[in-house]
């Protein structure tokens, strides 16, 4: 079931959901719009080839920056994080969309979910539309649908990316 404002609001208000910092803005229809961090991860063009089962230089394939604003330019993929914190119940998961305005110009986001448990700000990987397109932190930039699960997971997230903030890059080690 997907929750409703009312039932986000109930989540937030009893401190199953926790949400930092936390703006009432956010609180959408059926979800949460989440805002734009100060980190960009920008993927950089290489030859070498990147090896998932032996990851130690991945730092060598991004280029990492912080500021107040982004251009994110046509066909680039880079990865943004949110403002946000946030950290889901055993119960909850989310669905991650692009904002619709954001999509309406071009801008593009694969599927990403929440895990349940998940606890951390999100890293979202965007990828550029047709034009140079500059995003701002603190807009609110994706929406998190929450769905309840049928009962409390019995093997609650608490993989690599638990706790992360800002931009976290990609880690391939179990």
């Amino acid at each position: 079931m997907i929750l409703s404002d009312f039932d986000l609001w109930n989540y937030i208000g009893n401190g199953r959901l926790v949400i930092e910092p936390f703006h009432e803005e956010i609180v959408r229809e059926n979800g949460l719009d989440l805002r734009l961090g100060r980190q960009i991860a920008r993927m950089k063009e290489s030859t070498k080839v990147f090896d998932v089962h032996n990851d130690y230089n991945v730092g060598e394939f991004y280029e990492i920056e912080e500021a107040d604003s982004f251009v994110i330019n046509p066909g680039e993929h880079v990865l943004l994080h949110t403002m946000e914190y946030i950290k889901l119940p055993l119960d909850l998961m989310g669905f991650v969309n692009l904002r619709s305005s954001y999509a309406r110009i071009g801008l593009s986001i694969p599927p990403t979910i929440i895990d349940a448990n998940f606890e951390g700000q999100l890293t979202i990987e965007l990828i550029g539309g047709e034009f140079p397109v500059r995003l701002h932190a603190g807009d609110r930039f994706i929406h998190v649908v929450f769905a309840r699960l049928s009962s409390p997971v019995e093997k609650p997230y608490c993989g690599r990316y638990q706790y992360q903030k800002g931009v976290r890059l990609p880690s391939f080690k179990s």
